[in-house]
């Protein structure tokens, strides 16, 4: 009978103390960061209509759920340290997940963690105006701003808190995410319940013209689509961080799938009802130009603060104060997550032998402390640059191709390995899976065409991976 490859002996170190709610709010934790909060200006002002921006967010949301319930079958199979890297391993060989590895060190998950602490210490900017200033360091003018040195701070103290332990880590994710999930429903039932603005809801929900729109069909309009929904599907990004720390988790086979499934579903959910909230306080459309943040509206609120606004709307300047604390908790418990658990991803590197050794060792606290350490300077480091933005944006186009790749490696295991045990097997399976990898496959060919000054870019860091996996498995060889 064939099975599924056991953990490494050296993952069985890791110690398993997370608990089927440990898990949903590291899926929901991760996926909550700054974007909910700012992107739907953008989006609206792609699509144009309170119905499609409704769309867009779910339709990203399904994708995001499809996705989940596939991985949910590949983690009851292999809850081992590195998730996602070592399904692409066994599916595809290692290098793939050796690709999938470095993209995630050199961007996806550093980076992520740098733009969510910047966007931490951009929003303490309105309580405490020192991270609006700049700090002067030495001659000739050599400073630092102090929003990235708050940036830095908050991510070398999240560092040091995971490196004393798990137990530190997920108090710390447990009690950011009730925190902001509490505040998401804040901004829903104020919205939609307690203060709706007249003046919005006339202009949204007033007619059926006010609502849909002109009615079109091109294919131009699908393109656009697609195009906004980038920002709607990283939004909800990083639900399959949860997976990089199985080993960790106490019932990984039952645990994980239902984390992924809940965690993602919860969020989607929050995420409608919060853009029904900015629908009911502010109108889609507006002008540039409006004095009035009514006028100005979602697609043209104040450097795309969206939630800010809406809140503004109700409670003037408090509001925006309000928001400003609810994006900071949001961002805390987001950079807490990525930091928690992509440290596993390189261990498992490690483990493998295609990075330092170094980065799989344990310290006392049963943590891999060096590769936390790594991840932090150079999430760090990706601060200072101010380019971070962009290689969140070059790299759209390598993370859709490792999502499609891990759904498809349902298929390919069912078929290689027929018999291996499997504790949860994907729900809709083939269709569900099947789609998702359809919509997202559309979905990469249509940023491709829309979007080539950051898809191939974020291809080609992707690519870079390649031969130095061959060079460290060379080295490999040559020393025996």
């Amino acid at each position: 009978m064939a099975t599924v490859p056991k953990p490494a002996p050296s993952s069985e170190k890791l110690k398993p103390g997370l608990s089927l709610f440990d898990s949903v709010t590291l899926v929901a934790g991760s996926m909550i960061g700054s974007g909910i909060f700012i992107v739907s200006a953008d989006i609206t002002r792609q699509v144009g209509t309170p119905f499609t921006l409704l769309m867009v967010w779910l339709v990203a949301g399904v994708m995001t759920i499809a996705g989940a319930l596939a991985y949910g079958e590949l983690a009851a199979m292999m809850p081992q340290a590195g998730g996602q890297y070592v399904y692409l391993r066994e599916a595809y060989g290692g290098m793939w997940a050796f690709m999938f590895g470095w993209t995630l060190l050199l961007v996806i998950q550093t980076g992520t963690i740098a733009a969510v602490a910047v966007a931490f210490a951009r929003f303490a900017g309105v309580m405490w105006p020192v991270f609006g200033s700049t700090l002067w360091f030495g001659a000739g003018g050599a400073g630092l701003s102090g929003e990235r040195a708050g940036a830095i701070a908050v991510i070398a103290l999240l560092t040091a808190a995971n490196l004393r332990g798990l137990n530190m880590g997920k108090w710390l994710q447990n009690s950011f995410t009730t925190a902001k999930l509490l505040s998401l429903c804040l901004i829903v039932a104020v919205g939609c319940v307690l203060l709706p603005n007249p003046v919005a809801l006339h202009a949204n929900f007033g007619s059926s013209t006010a609502f849909f729109g002109t009615p079109s069909m091109s294919i131009a309009g699908a393109g656009i689509f697609g195009a906004a929904m980038v920002g709607a599907l990283f939004s909800a990004d990083a639900w399959a961080s949860a997976t990089f720390v199985a080993a960790e988790v106490r019932n990984p086979k039952r645990d994980l799938p239902l984390a992924l499934a809940f965690g993602t579903g919860v969020v989607i959910a929050l995420y409608i009802l919060t853009n029904i909230a900015y629908l009911c306080e502010l109108p889609a459309s507006g002008s540039a130009d409006a004095a009035s943040v009514v006028g100005r509206g979602i697609a043209h609120a104040s450097s795309d603060r969206v939630a800010a606004a809406a809140m503004q709307v109700v409670w003037g300047s408090a509001g925006a104060k309000l928001t400003a604390i609810l994006v900071m908790i949001s961002g805390f418990g987001c950079a807490n997550g990525l930091i928690l658990t992509g440290a596993r991803v390189i261990y498992a590197m490690s483990q493998d032998r295609v990075f330092f050794a170094s980065a799989g060792r344990l310290n006392r606290a049963s943590v891999p402390a060096v590769a936390l350490v790594m991840q932090g300077v150079w999430a760090a480091v990706l601060t200072l640059t101010g380019t971070y933005s962009e290689l969140l944006d070059y790299v759209i186009f390598a993370q859709l191709m490792f999502y499609v790749l891990t759904v498809s490696a349902v298929f390919v295991l069912r078929r290689r390995l027929p018999d291996a045990p499997r504790p949860y097997r994907a729900w809709g399976y083939p269709i569900v899976p099947a789609l998702y990898v359809i919509a997202a496959s559309a979905l990469m060919i249509d940023l491709l065409i829309l979007k080539p000054r950051f898809t191939w870019p974020g291809l080609l860091i992707a690519l870079s991976g390649v031969p130095i996996y061959y060079w460290t498995t060379r080295d490999r060889s040559a020393r025996g």
